[in-house]
């Protein structure tokens, strides 16, 4: 196996973590709390990682890592919980799957990076194919649910495109840079969570666990390979390996909670998951001009969770 292979085979584990988000949530934690389970998810997972790296950060980067904390976890996670709770799942998960093409417009605006038409068109096959698994005839829209769903995608988006552009400080790892980000979200939900759903309920044995999974594997080490991902891979690389959430999400409810998979659905499986190896393939060499740069496609951001069923979110 090629050395970018490895990369991409080890950062698409994240989303593929992520779509088990929704079995975990219904059946191990307690109901109706997607603010205090994002808490448990961002600010443990973070506080690990600041004391494993005993790194913090200096200078200008108090304020980046604030920055992007926010964006990929602080803000990300309320919005998405309270799209999630307006809009049926087959709805939620069809608004968030735009967050490749927000990508493409503001890398383009803050990387310089001009989108090519293979991003465009694989970014758009990757949202129908995610429509098609999870879309349900009939599904009703609430104005206040799509609209927090887009602002959840540009969030994310927003954060994946500055996450690329300050890239990392000179000898700090991007698994203490994911622990900056993870304690800056936990941090700015902590209160969100206190004001909005009262105390912390009491917690079971099944709970616990539950939590320490989210945590930990999918929250601290899947974190950590995203991001370890968007600094080695391509953005076209990077951007198509979203729909693995929503696809092992539908797999997931099929295997272990005995949820239908008909034709429609295994067809938007397979263009999801074709244009997701799609954005793995290397784009053809361009002459460049004399002290010139090749302009690199611009696509990256996704969502962990894209539907209601997966409440929680990446």
């Amino acid at each position: 196996m090629s050395r970018k292979a490895a990369t991409v085979a080890l950062t698409a584990l994240a989303p593929v973590s992520w779509g088990s988000t929704y079995v975990v949530t219904t059946e191990f934690l307690p109901p109706d709390r997607p603010l205090f389970t994002g808490l448990m998810r961002a600010l443990p997972a973070g506080l690990l990682l600041l004391a494993l790296t005993r790194t913090l950060p200096r200078g200008a980067w108090w304020w980046k890592s604030a920055v992007l904390g926010a964006l990929n976890i602080g803000a990300f996670f309320p919005l998405l919980f309270l799209a999630a709770y307006r809009l049926p799942g087959g709805v939620a998960a069809v608004v968030a799957s735009v967050g490749p093409l927000f990508v493409v417009g503001l890398a383009a605006l803050v990387l310089g990076d001009r989108p090519t038409v293979k991003a465009l068109l694989t970014a758009i096959a990757a949202a129908f194919g995610v429509s098609l698994v999870v879309l349900k005839a009939g599904a009703a829209f609430d104005a206040v649910g799509v609209v927090a769903g887009l602002l959840s995608a540009l969030s994310m988006s927003a954060g994946t495109v500055f996450t690329k552009r300050w890239g990392r400080p000179e000898g700090v790892g991007a698994l203490a840079l994911t622990g900056w980000q993870l304690t800056a979200g936990g941090l700015i939900i902590l209160p969100l969570a206190f004001a909005i759903e009262g105390a912390p309920p009491a917690l079971t044995g099944a709970n616990l666990g539950g939590y320490a999974y989210l945590a930990f594997g999918n929250t601290a080490i899947s974190y950590f390979l995203w991001f370890r991902g968007i600094e080695r891979l391509s953005a076209s690389s990077v951007t198509l390996l979203g729909p693995l959430s929503p696809i092992t999400a539908a797999v997931i409810g099929w295997a272990a909670l005995g949820q239908a998979l008909g034709p429609v659905q295994l067809l938007g499986m397979g263009i999801a998951f074709g244009a997701t190896l799609a954005g793995q393939l290397a784009p053809r060499a361009k002459k460049q001009e004399p002290g010139g740069a090749e302009p690199t496609a611009a696509s990256f951001g996704s969502t962990e969770e894209n539907s209601r069923k997966a409440s929680v979110s990446r």
